[in-house]
Order: structure tokens, then sequence, then C-alpha cells
């Protein structure tokens, strides 16, 4: 197995970027979902209602990423700031309240960006996986984009798409060996939202994804991962289980 995509997304619940190699310390890939958008309610923008979060629609019309020119580290933490990119070209560093008001009137209501503050933002856990056998598994259920091409493995936001002829569901409680350096735990699936379905990047809006997984796969799809020891990875890095 291999390593074929990695993926961070800076602000939980818009577009993120893709890397070519990563840090990967105890709560995931460092930057991974450290700020949120809250909503005048206190709950942070999502694709779900829980205790937390509240869906909030228009999030993925925004862009977020690290080490732009914009992009600085918080004063209070000491982890990074994102550089937000709105849908018309428009930038502004995580913290700056120029783009939190941009940001809400682009949206229609007030929000906020703010990094964790003890609770991780994640859904789930700290790194989420999946892998090109578990696409293959969704083509057997009749999954495909309305153009008839496989599934777009974004729609999921993994941060690791693996390379591999055994789907991720048989690794629940395995050690997951990363490059060199990594370790993760693989804990159990993820249980998908109405998010698969949106349209993100260059997948356009399915309406039928959340569906066949109800029907075919419990509403889950891809698994998530505890770390056991940092380090870091790579595109084309080795993996394997035990």
């Amino acid at each position: 197995m291999r390593i074929v995509e990695i993926r961070r997304y800076p602000v939980k619940s818009m577009l993120g970027e893709t890397l070519t190699a990563a840090t990967v310390g105890p709560r995931g890939l460092d930057g991974d979902r450290l700020w949120a958008v809250r909503g005048p309610d206190g709950k942070f923008g999502s694709g779900k209602h829980t205790r937390r979060f509240r869906r909030m629609d228009g999030l993925f019309d925004f862009r977020a990423s690290i080490g732009g020119p914009l992009a600085g580290a918080d004063a209070r933490t000491g982890g990074p700031v994102p550089e937000v990119e709105l849908p018309d070209g428009r930038r502004f560093a995580a913290d700056d309240p120029l783009g939190h008001h941009a940001i809400s009137a682009a949206l229609g209501h007030t929000v906020t960006l703010t990094p964790e503050a003890g609770i991780p933002h994640h859904d789930e856990g700290p790194v989420s996986i999946i892998t090109t056998a578990g696409l293959r598994l969704l083509a057997s259920f009749g999954a495909a984009e309305p153009d008839g091409a496989p599934v777009d493995a974004t729609r999921f936001r993994a941060n690791l798409l693996i390379d591999s002829d055994v789907v991720e569901d048989h690794w629940a409680g395995r050690a997951l060996h990363a490059g060199p350096e990594v370790v993760l735990r693989v804990v159990r699936p993820l249980t998908r939202c109405v998010m698969i379905d949106l349209a993100q990047d260059a997948a356009c809006a399915h309406g039928d994804l959340l569906k066949l997984l109800a029907a075919h796969h419990d509403m889950t799809f891809g698994v998530f991962a505890t770390v056991e020891r940092p380090g870091t990875l790579a595109v084309d890095d080795e993996c394997f289980t035990r």
C-alpha cells in the first residue's frame, strides 16, 4: 500500500489544500481543522446538526490554506492562522475582522472564525482515511458521478487516500504504519452526512451518494484513526497494517 493523496482542511467545512507531505502530531495533521466558522449561537459550521455543530450552507464557496502571504501564527495558541479565499478572489487572514465581515456578508448571517480551544473541531477523530479499494466498493454499489465517472475522492474530505487492495473497513483496531515514522491506530468507520452530496471543488452536486451509503454501507465510508506515533509522511510513502 502507499499514500497517493494528502489533504488538509485548515478551516472546518471549507475547501482545503492538497499537500505533498505533512507533519502529524497527536491531534492529526498540523493545522488540519484547527479553525472553524462560529455562528451567533456559538455553534460551529458543519454539514450536520449536533450539540457543538450546526449545518451551515455555503462554506464550500471558501478555501482555506496555510502558508499564504496573509497567514501567520495565532498569538493565543501558537498555531497557524490560515488564509481564507472568498468566492470573488479576495483573501483575508482567518483572524482578520474585515474577513469575518466579508464572509458574513457572503453567507447572509453573522459569523466569526475561531481556533479550537480544548475540544477539537474534528467530527470524530484526528485523521481520516479512505482507500482506492473503498472507492471501488462504492462503484460496486452503483455509485458514480452524475457524468458516469468514478466517485471523486475529494467528496469525503479525507486526510489520506491510500492505494490498497483491502477495504479500510477491515482495519478497525489495527495499527497503520504510514511512511517510516507515523503510526496510526484505526478506530472505526466514519459516519457520513449530506456534505458528500454537495458540490465542492471539481465535483458537482450529486444527490444520491448518501442514500447509497445508507442502503449498502450503514451510512459509513472511510475510517478515522488516532495518532500513536507522530512524525512526517509524504505522497508515495509505503503503508502497512498489523
